[in-house]
């Protein structure tokens, strides 16, 4: 393992302390070369979680592929591995969580977490091409010894309070086994449909859980082998995210329609409401505590956070809703009444973490002091019965994934910057300096210097919609340079100004700023659909296969930066993932005038194929025996017309496709029926295949075989690039 030098080291610790209280970060001296692979080396906090009690945090790292658990205990907060790992072998760490009292770990090795399907035959990922045939399993370590071992073959660990007992899910079935390994796994217990969301009762006596039914889904809670499966408020609807009060009595749970009723308008945007109830964990009683307006606005929360419904302190039940057009957190009173509006403003909510007396609620949110706080993340805290919000971070530095420690004196979360990668960080509860956790972990030769601060810009679409980029450009070198411009997936993200808080748009950020040092105009763009500006701009009319509206930003951010002086507007690139693929797709097909060539990574390119949209695939299969045909056949138009596919005629501009053909979100074959239709049509073409490959490379050599043949391929088509600094 390398060891960061004093010089580096300190450069780094200076500008995250002084960048989140409103200092500069070091200016960056005169453009200097740096490999792909450096800008790429930095260690990466997957998760970071906090002890119940006491001072006791841990984290997931990922080093270049190598992934470990970390931990470290206050006052002194050195840190130490609980694990040995040491191969890139693409098997995630996920899941990971302590015991109420902190003496245990427990989490998962393996699977693909962020997928849309599993693979046929349920075979989990496999991307260093082992011979063996990979599994998904709990993994276990005492805090303060370490010695990480295998517990059970499964997935989605739920540590007893006591440490003592590891329920999980295998085969869509609640299953258990002892810490101590001294029995084997076996089932807990069996309940018809697929059982998931397990939850303990904070005296560990009982586990609640949901039963997903298909079109409704039940909240349940098992006691003993000897006592029945308790449904709670049985329904028709979908019953979710279930909640233990802190006593143990009542659980809250989240409440929307089961499926059915008349086929709605598949390409216009209908209200989806939905309602918090608690009910009583003894009888099942339950009653209504509050339910949204029958609005757009007013439907389940669709970014990352979701509901995030938890219980407070005064018997109040604290979530998020966009009933104002953004995503906001309130508190209700769990006897029902009108909800509080805790965080008002025009900016979004993201994750959320009580205090462990649940008097406070610690945040992230995109707003602050700075004007261009909108395209950054920040840390606030705010009381559960008062509209009171308190800075906690600000800056130029960037914040997230907010966990408070036990005995409530501070908060860790991943801080990072535009320069400094994230890191594992902690901060008095009261305010003051962070603290970097392991800033020992990030290579010596980590370019921290030699970036650039991404500049933001605002610009408006043909439809006056205003819409903000980043560009990322290093000073000097010729009077004319490409440009190239990414296009992000999902498509509910942001990129930001500064390294990201998910790991796929960190590796984006480090290769746009690698594209900088070469001598590339980068440019990063927030079209519509995105997060961050409002529900509004998130849900717009005809965008995707309804239309594909946004590809207006896309076109517009190409044409801005190819307005710039320094760039030549006859060498402009586009590249994306996912849904930027899709995006990148379109680019090349319909603007080939504007963008010269693209990368297109795990794109969909045609909506009606299996796999491409899975809306309208899911459509196709629940109403093929019904009678009411609704507007399908006019939605199946207008998907068409929106689909790559459907543009191949005016396709001119030479693409790179890359995609790993074990891909659980876009289906690979996606990528083979284009490349099939660019040979009919003799649009030039090259394709990448990455084996066993998933959609969020696990490898880090994939990572970067796949930004080293995107850059590869720009300095082709475009003779750009400083030769032999890869």
């Amino acid at each position: 393992m390398k060891r960061t030098v004093r010089a580096g080291l300190a450069g780094i610790v200076a500008w995250a302390g002084a960048g989140l209280a409103n200092a500069q970060a070091p200016a960056a001296p005169p453009s200097a070369s740096f490999t792909l692979a450096q800008a790429l080396s930095y260690p990466y906090p997957l998760a970071i979680r906090a002890s119940r009690s006491g001072e006791r945090v841990a984290w997931i790292e990922n080093r270049r592929g190598v992934r470990n658990v970390w931990a470290a205990e206050g006052p002194s907060w050195k840190p130490r591995r609980l694990t040995d790992d040491d191969a890139d072998d693409g098997q995630e760490l996920t899941n990971l969580q302590f015991s109420r009292d902190g003496r245990r770990l427990v989490w998962t090795r393996g699977g693909d977490h962020d997928a849309n399907w599993p693979s046929p035959g349920g075979i989990e990922p496999n991307p260093a091409l082992g011979t063996e045939k990979p599994a998904i399993a709990i993994f276990g370590a005492d805090f303060e010894k370490g010695k990480a071992r295998k517990l059970a073959e499964g997935d989605a660990p739920a540590i007893s309070p006591d440490g003592e007992r590891v329920a999980f899910l295998k085969d869509h079935q609640a299953w258990s086994v002892p810490f101590d390994g001294k029995k084997e796994a076996a089932p807990l217990f069996f309940c018809r449909g697929e059982t998931g969301s397990l939850v303990w009762s904070p005296d560990g006596r009982r586990l609640a859980f949901v039963s997903d039914r298909g079109d409704h889904s039940l909240v349940g809670i098992f006691a003993s082998e000897r006592e029945p499966i308790r449904f709670v408020d049985p329904s028709i609807s979908r019953d979710s995210n279930p909640v233990w009060s802190p006593d143990g009595s009542r659980i809250a749970f989240v409440r929307e329609p089961g499926a059915g009723g008349p086929p709605e308008k598949l390409f216009e945007e209908d209200p989806h409401p939905w309602s918090i109830r608690t009910a009583d964990a003894a009888t099942g009683k339950a009653h209504a505590v509050w339910s949204s307006p029958e609005t757009l606005e007013g439907s389940v929360p669709e970014t990352d956070a979701g509901p995030s419904l938890d219980w407070a302190a005064g018997d109040r039940l604290v979530f998020l809703s966009e009933i104002d057009g953004w995503p906001h957190l309130y508190s209700v009173r769990e006897s029902g009444g009108a909800p509080m509006l805790l965080t008002p403003g025009k900016f979004m909510v993201d994750a959320i973490a009580l205090t462990p007396d649940r008097r406070q609620v610690v945040y992230v949110a995109n707003t602050g002091a700075d004007a261009d706080d909108d395209d950054r993340r920040h840390l606030f805290r705010v009381p559960v019965d008062s509209a009171g919000p308190v800075p906690m971070t600000s800056g130029a530095g960037l914040e997230w994934m907010p966990a408070v420690t036990g005995d409530g004196s501070s908060v860790v979360f991943v801080a990072a910057g535009p320069k400094a990668p994230p890191q594992p960080a902690v901060i008095p509860i009261g305010g003051g300096a962070p603290r970097l956790l392991a800033p020992q972990e990030v290579p010596a030769d980590f370019p921290v210097d030699r970036l650039v601060v991404p500049r933001k810009v605002v610009f408006e679409a043909p439809d006056g919609l205003t819409i903000h980029g980043q560009i990322f450009e290093t000073a000097g070198g010729p009077a004319k340079k490409p440009g190239l411009l990414f296009l992000h997936g999902g498509p509910p993200r942001q990129m930001l100004l500064g390294w990201h808080y998910m790991d796929y748009y960190a590796y984006a950020y480090g290769m746009n700023q690698y594209l900088a040092s070469r001598g590339y105009v980068a440019m990063t763009v927030n079209y519509r659909l995105g997060v961050g500006y409002g529900r509004a701009f998130q849900h717009p009319e005809h965008a995707g296969p309804a239309g594909a509206s946004e590809y207006q930003d896309v076109l517009a951010a190409g044409r801005y930066l190819a307005s710039l002086p320094e760039v030549d507007r006859s060498r402009v690139g586009v590249w994306g993932g996912s849904y930027g693929g899709y995006l990148t797709a379109i680019a090349l097909a319909r603007s080939s005038d504007v963008f010269a060539a693209g990368v297109d990574w795990h794109g969909v390119h045609d909506w009606l194929t299996e796999g491409g949209d899975f809306e309208i695939a899911a459509y196709l299969r629940r109403r093929q025996l019904r009678y009411e045909k609704g507007d399908l056949k006019e939605a199946m138009d207008v998907a068409w017309k929106s689909s790559p596919d459907s543009m191949i005629a005016t396709w001119k501009s030479p693409v790179l496709l890359i995609q790993g053909d074990d891909d659980r979100n876009v289906d690979f074959h996606q990528t083979v029926d284009l490349a099939r239709r660019l040979d009919k049509a003799k649009v030039p073409h090259e394709v990448i295949v990455i084996p066993d490959e998933i959609h969020g490379f696990l490898r880090f050599a994939s990572w970067l075989a796949a930004e080293t043949a995107t850059a590869e391929f720009f300095d082709r088509m475009f003779g750009a690039g400083a030769p032999g600094s890869r």
